[in-house]
């Protein structure tokens, strides 16, 4: 009898076992899941790229640290790297400027940044513009929109500043006469302007990030702001705007297409969205080569060698399933692929483009 409960015993728990293994496993949240490929297919590391590199999108508000950009941008071959924190609010942009003079004359590029939280103001582009000028006397090469505007920018009676703001106009026509490009980032990626539930293929980084979050009533949608955008291109043929973030449609590049025929005076970056280019390496190289004159090359990550490693490995080599998080951040659970474009665009993405618009320059009058 005693060998007959025995045996009952350990078949009950040689039964639950795969029960309870299931039940161990079932209690890992997807937000912590880090799963680590088996795949083994060729890693080909890029300490320099084959050109020289202009950084046409970076930001560099910790002034304290400029030696140590310098330092990481010689480390990756990174000749030029732009800063976009030259904020006119409180006249930030002349300290931004002289302390980047300081560390190199040459290295770093300021861009303008304009203060709309005081749109209100009479003559408020006249002003900015003025002041936009000032700036380019001391030795900045260019104007930076963030996504605030059309987004969440307010004037004083609650209404959304748009895009395309009449009280705007003095500073895009300023840039046309000085020569300088627009780097215009409006909205963001297509998957912040849907409902944050298990459908979103950005769920990870928006339940890190709440605050990314713009699908709701409190919000534009993203193609009324990107068609805001697009009046300006139209209204200001003379202006040369840079769209960052690949326009900020990389989801779609036909469209982004469609938009670069549309507008000459449109031009495109990379930064921040290898991640979705390299998931459709086919479509984006076809795309890279058709448009080889009007893409640059950008990051928006701080100075750092091994994140720009990680973007020549994107453009230069055909390696497959990499991971492109340490070139910004998360992004979405998907790794990428190469596209090994050849010399001739590459030289393009990685400077020419981008001095030919420098090359624009008529300086103030």
């Amino acid at each position: 009898m005693k060998s007959v409960w025995k045996s009952l015993v350990m078949d009950s728990i040689l039964l639950a076992f795969p029960l309870v293994l299931f039940a161990q496993s079932a209690d890992l949240k997807l937000l912590d899941w880090r799963p680590v490929s088996q795949l083994v297919v060729k890693e080909t590391r890029i300490i320099k790229p084959k050109f020289p590199v202009i950084d046409i999108h970076n930001h560099l508000r910790r002034l304290e640290n400029t030696k140590k950009y310098l330092e990481e941008m010689d480390k990756a071959g990174v000749w030029k790297c732009v800063g976009l924190d030259g904020n006119s609010r409180n006249d930030f942009y002349k300290e931004h400027l002289s302390v980047s003079q300081s560390v190199s004359k040459d290295r770093f590029i300021i861009f303008f940044r304009p203060d709309f939280s005081k749109i209100d103001e009479p003559n408020f582009g006249e002003k900015e513009a003025k002041k936009l000028e000032e700036a380019v006397r001391l030795g900045a090469r260019g104007l930076k929109i963030a996504k605030n505007l059309g987004l969440t920018e307010r004037d004083k009676s609650g209404k959304l500043v748009p895009v395309d703001d009449s009280r705007i106009d003095p500073i895009w026509e300023k840039c046309a006469e000085l020569g300088i490009p627009v780097m215009i980032h409006v909205t963001d990626p297509k998957a912040f302007f849907t409902p944050v539930d298990k459908y979103n293929e950005r769920y990870d980084e928006l339940a890190a990030h709440p605050n990314w979050a713009f699908y709701g009533d409190k919000f534009p949608s993203k193609e009324e702001i990107l068609a805001q955008r697009n009046r300006v291109f139209a209204k200001h043929p003379n202006t040369v705007f840079i769209g960052a973030h690949m326009g900020t449609l990389p989801e779609e590049l036909q469209q982004v297409a469609a938009w670069l025929d549309t507008y000459p005076n449109f031009y495109v970056d990379i930064d921040a969205r290898i991640s979705e280019l390299g998931r459709q390496p086919y479509t984006a190289r076809k795309f890279l080569i058709k448009y080889q004159d009007r893409v640059m090359f950008g990051t928006d990550t701080t100075p750092n060698a091994e994140a720009y490693r990680i973007y020549y490995r994107f453009l230069e080599t055909d390696d497959e399933y990499f991971d492109p998080t340490g070139g910004h951040h998360l992004q979405g659970r998907w790794m990428i692929y190469g596209v090994h474009l050849p010399d001739e665009v590459l030289e393009k993405i990685y400077n020419k483009n981008a001095l030919k618009i420098f090359a624009m320059f008529k300086g103030v009058k």
